[in-house]
């Protein structure tokens, strides 16, 4: 049978949360990273609820055995490619909706688009028993290749290793593309390897990106009959200390 997991839209309390709670939160990333240079960051309550109120509001919901249906707005053209890219060629039906603070930047939309989209993920696979665990792709687009290994760890992390000869792909900026990931393995529990071999047109670069990403994750999640249900570790589950 197809999982399907439909998450609601995030509230304002839920984005307080979010900024608040994790270990590795914005708040305490920013702070973290203002200290290296010796300046000192604190954020007021009141300044918290204002950056709930301006956050992103997403609803997604992903069926896992799909064949690639989706529909997609987050009122960013590129990233909307880019979403139809990972549903076509995953195999995942995808549903995203996003409204967003675009009159500002793109980076909260992207960024949370990443962390709904995970979120979703991970709920579907549950404890994952069963699952390959791991999936590998190499995917050319014309002169770009780029290679993407998964492992659905349960240990989230991320290595980027793409760059781009220029800031924007269209209106959007290509910086915004690794927070796309960061925010996908982290919410996904999963190990993302992403390196673009090479290539010329940023277009091609990060377009191959997605499409070798998508592949991979398509292996990671698919059920091996031979592990009979199995949770693919020899610990017998799979958590932040395992593996």
């Amino acid at each position: 049978m197809p999982i399907r997991v439909e998450l609601s839209a995030l509230n304002e309390e839920d984005f307080k949360r979010i900024l608040r709670e994790p270990d590795n939160s914005l708040i305490k990333q920013y702070k973290a990273l203002l200290e290296t240079e010796k300046v000192k960051l604190e954020f007021t309550k009141d300044g918290i609820e204002t950056i709930a109120k301006l956050a992103t509001e997403i609803n997604a919901s992903v069926v896992l055995d799909g064949s690639g249906i989706y529909k997609i707005d987050t009122g960013i053209g590129f990233l909307d490619h880019m979403l139809e890219q990972l549903s076509r060629h995953s195999l995942i039906d995808l549903k995203v909706k996003a409204i967003g603070d675009l009159h500002i930047d793109f980076h909260h939309t992207t960024e949370d688009t990443g962390i709904v989209i995970g979120e979703a993920i991970d709920k579907a696979l549950g404890d994952r028993s069963g699952i390959t665990r791991y999936g590998f792709a190499l995917v050319p687009l014309d002169e770009a290749l780029t290679r993407v290994v998964v492992d659905c760890s349960n240990r989230p992390g991320l290595v980027w290793k793409v760059g781009f000869s220029r800031p924007k792909v269209g209106e959007m900026d290509t910086e915004l593309f690794k927070e796309w990931f960061q925010g996908f393995a982290q919410a996904a529990g999963v190990t993302l390897h992403v390196e673009n071999l090479y290539g010329e047109n940023n277009h091609h670069i990060i377009e191959s990106t997605y499409k070798a990403f998508a592949r991979a994750l398509r292996q990671s999640i698919t059920i091996d009959q031979r592990l009979g249900g199995a949770i693919p570790s020899t610990k017998g589950l799979l958590s932040d200390s395992d593996k």
